[in-house]
């Protein structure tokens, strides 16, 4: 028998899953995927960090990529997993805060940081000449920094706008976590005001960025079609399409979510979209790039092959000078998944 007991000032989150078999095997479902997660995230993390020849941009962002979808997940399926489990779908006034908190400083993250990654992949494909400049360490510490700080300012004055506000004496929360928007569907004032808000943070987060993405892409594909290597071809068409579907796996439900109005939102739709970007994608990520890319893939197998020797001679600054002065940095673009 499920417990609602709560104090003054907790929330009742009402969850995913129905109370019956179906609601089971979901739960069981959705704690499968999360173990994938984790499993796939951590893997790759570890397998950038220890294997030298795969300290290159690219890769280091994709690092980044797999602990911004590693902490996502783990901010909102443990608790909706013990609250399931134990029956107790109460959550502490404090506890919401911090999970909205967290939730929308990965999920600015993840957005500005998939546009870096974007953009690396335009720099070596459109300019590989210009790609130890342009994508230096310099440059991708401060991508990644400036990704987090962002992200963090963005969250934060969702996150207080959404603690001050007065709450109707009704606390449950029609999700299965601390969403803003589902939050203030309980308040006692007029809200038009933040929703003005969340539309222009949205657009600055998602739709913006988005545009961003295709616009590189279609320069990228442009260069492509002038590409005379097959190989070359074949290896950016990859590239590409990896990066474009982890995109619209993460872009399109999110925008769809919070850039509708309120007369067009319902719970149910709400929480199935938040499926993909909160709990689908994380685990995802890690497959898509790791099936898709032979360097990932045979450094995971332990096996040497032509794309890990072009890789390894990547990873030296010497070899960089050298192909500046013999022509051949071009490999550069040629190296990618």
């Amino acid at each position: 028998m499920e417990n609602y007991t709560q104090t003054s000032t907790d929330f009742i989150l009402l969850g995913l899953f129905p109370p019956s078999r179906i609601g089971l095997l979901l739960f069981i479902l959705i704690v499968l995927i999360f173990l994938m997660a984790l499993f796939g995230n951590l893997s790759m993390i570890l397998l950038i960090f220890l294997d030298t020849r795969l300290h290159t941009p690219m890769y280091f962002l994709l690092s980044q990529l797999s602990l911004i979808d590693l902490n996502y997940i783990s901010t909102i399926v443990p608790k909706m997993a013990s609250n399931f489990v134990f029956g107790n779908k109460s959550i502490s006034f404090i506890g919401c805060g911090f999970q909205s908190f967290f939730f929308l400083t990965l999920g600015g993250a993840e957005a500005l940081l998939l546009t870096s990654m974007a953009y690396d992949r335009y720099v070596a494909i459109c300019f590989p000449l210009h790609y130890p400049i342009r994508m230096s360490k310099k440059v991708c510490v401060l991508m990644i920094t400036g990704s987090w700080i962002m992200g963090s300012i963005n969250s934060c004055a969702h996150t207080v706008y959404a603690l001050h506000i007065p709450y109707c004496r009704s606390r449950s929360i029609n999700h299965f976590f601390c969403d803003v928007p589902a939050m203030l569907t309980l308040a006692c004032m007029d809200t038009w005001v933040y929703e003005y808000t969340v539309f222009v943070s949205t657009t600055l987060f998602l739709v913006f960025p988005f545009i961003g993405i295709a616009c590189s892409y279609g320069r990228v594909l442009l260069a492509i079609c002038c590409m005379h290597s097959t190989e070359g071809r074949k290896r950016a068409y990859s590239t590409c399409s990896t990066h474009l579907t982890v995109v619209t796996l993460y872009y399109v439900p999110f925008a769809y979510t919070y850039l509708r109005p309120r007369s067009l939102r319902s719970p149910a739709e709400d929480k199935v979209l938040a499926v993909f970007y909160t709990i689908l994608t994380p685990m995802l990520n890690p497959i898509i790039y790791s099936l898709r890319n032979k360097e990932v893939m045979g450094r995971s197998n332990g096996l040497p092959n032509k794309a890990s020797f072009e890789s390894r001679m990547c990873s030296g600054k010497s070899h960089l000078n050298l192909w500046l002065k013999t022509g051949k940095v071009t490999a550069i673009g040629a190296s990618t998944m």
